[in-house]
């Protein structure tokens, strides 16, 4: 099972993270806060002090086609931010 998903880069997590040393990830719904911990241990080499995590649910989305509108819905989406402990850090643009 992937647990990682992607990161999450906006501009306001990039502030969070150059403040607060805390990085967002879009994560497998089934998985656990331990499971995650682990997983950014494994991936990324840092220590994780804490995680938080949040489940997004879906937007409703329409659309005006030639044919009538098209209503859908996208998907729920579970996001974790980690804490990382001082001195750790992520770069995520390094093997560009």
């Amino acid at each position: 099972m992937e647990i990682i998903l992607k990161p999450v880069i906006t501009e306001k997590m990039t502030g969070i993270s150059e403040k607060l040393n805390r990085y967002g990830f879009i994560v497998n719904r089934r998985c656990n806060k331990l499971q995650i911990k682990q997983a950014i241990k494994d991936l990324y080499g840092v220590e994780p002090v804490s995680v938080n995590t949040m489940i997004c649910p879906g937007k409703n989305k329409t659309r005006h086609t030639k044919s009538g509108f098209i209503a859908g819905r996208t998907g729920a989406v579970k996001k974790a931010i980690v804490t990382l402990a001082k001195g750790d850090s992520i770069d995520f643009y390094s093997n560009i």
